[in-house]
């Protein structure tokens, strides 16, 4: 990476980080910042920390008024104070207050990799075609306790190039969201996070991807994504499965009109009740199942409200019809995924949802 020109009055990166409550974590993740080092990739880019505190009722103003005096992160910190409005309000006015072409985002209770800023400001700077650098996260908490979040974690990871994330992006989120940096005219043109009853996060990935974005993940952990008590996939009735199966339903509808040459017809791989759910809300939509595909012979043979469950070999041909993988057992998709690819089915040809 040949840095560009840059100062501190201009910076190259902007880091936009909502604060809520966020005292005990905030000290931490400041000093992941403050810490930054060249990359293999290139060196640290001059930045900024907008630090949006969301209407805190705890320290987290005085503690950035004591980063801020103690001059830590020198001119770098800016804070802003908010009252409280939510998530969305405080990422769209630390956007809005931005001043680097690049933007990044991180959460008050996660640390940044040394070479984080480093390593996507060089990753962006060399690839212009690409939109949206991620990174692969380590996660920060108990795999015991919380190996449903830490399987989450391991899929994101395998989700690298562009194709892939596109691909994936019906499953669920296929990028961490503190761990992006994305350039700032993508908001002039896709469009800034939105409020709703929705994972603001999931709908602004699959807004951007449906209108063209490019995105990839660089294979390093460059983010600790901890698995706080208070994470708003916990907390958030946004997040909860049916307000995200309702987004999935909308986005998903509109790429199968637009990309679907059996439209609307699509055939289901998983016919068991979970399936059917996430499923459900895609109908009203438009697109109509054609039939469901298992492998349970106690379920081959049933229809479910008018539509047959079928087994394997009744599935058409290859090229003759679109597939939805929406089997959610650990590793079951993943095996139905090398089924349908070996049975001469192509990946653009079905999607994981």
């Amino acid at each position: 990476m040949n840095s560009s020109p840059s100062s501190a009055d201009t910076p190259l990166v902007s880091v936009v980080l909502p604060a809520w409550n966020a005292a005990r974590t905030l000290g931490e993740a400041l000093k992941s910042l403050l810490d930054q080092q060249p990359s293999p990739r290139g060196p640290v880019p001059e930045f900024e920390v907008v630090v949006v505190d969301d209407g805190s009722a705890d320290n987290t103003r005085q503690i950035l008024e004591h980063w801020r005096s103690a001059h830590l992160l020198g001119n770098r910190l800016r804070p802003l104070y908010l009252p409280h409005g939510g998530i969305v309000a405080a990422l769209n006015a630390g956007l809005a207050a931005a001043r680097g072409p690049l933007v990044a985002r991180m959460d008050a209770d996660d640390t940044a990799h040394p070479h984080r800023l480093a390593s996507q400001a060089a990753h962006l700077f060399d690839n212009k075609h690409i939109d949206l650098s991620a990174t692969c996260v380590a996660f920060g908490g108990d795999r015991e306790l919380a190996h449903g979040f830490a399987h989450f974690v391991d899929w994101q990871n395998g989700l690298l190039t562009h194709e892939q994330i596109s691909r994936a992006r019906f499953r669920d989120t296929p990028v961490c969201h503190p761990s992006v940096m994305f350039r700032r005219q993508c908001v002039a043109k896709w469009g800034a996070y939105r409020d709703g009853d929705f994972a603001e996060d999931w709908e602004i990935w699959l807004r951007w991807l449906h209108q063209g974005a490019v995105m990839e993940k660089l294979p390093e952990q460059m983010l600790v994504w901890n698995d706080a008590p208070t994470r708003a996939t916990r907390a958030d009735r946004r997040y909860a499965r049916e307000a995200c199966d309702r987004l999935r339903a909308e986005w998903l509808a509109r790429w199968l009109e637009q990309n679907n040459p059996f439209h609307p017809l699509v055939w289901v791989v998983g016919g068991g009740r979970v399936a059917r759910q996430r499923l459900a809300p895609l109908w009203g939509h438009g697109p109509i199942p054609a039939a469901y595909i298992d492998i349970d012979p106690h379920k081959i043979g049933n229809r479910i409200k008018g539509v047959a469950v079928m087994g394997r070999s009744a599935l058409p041909p290859a090229g003759q019809c679109c597939i939805l993988n929406a089997l959610t057992t650990h590793g079951a998709a993943e095996e139905a995924s090398q089924w349908l690819t070996e049975s001469g089915h192509q990946p653009g040809q079905y999607l994981i949802v």
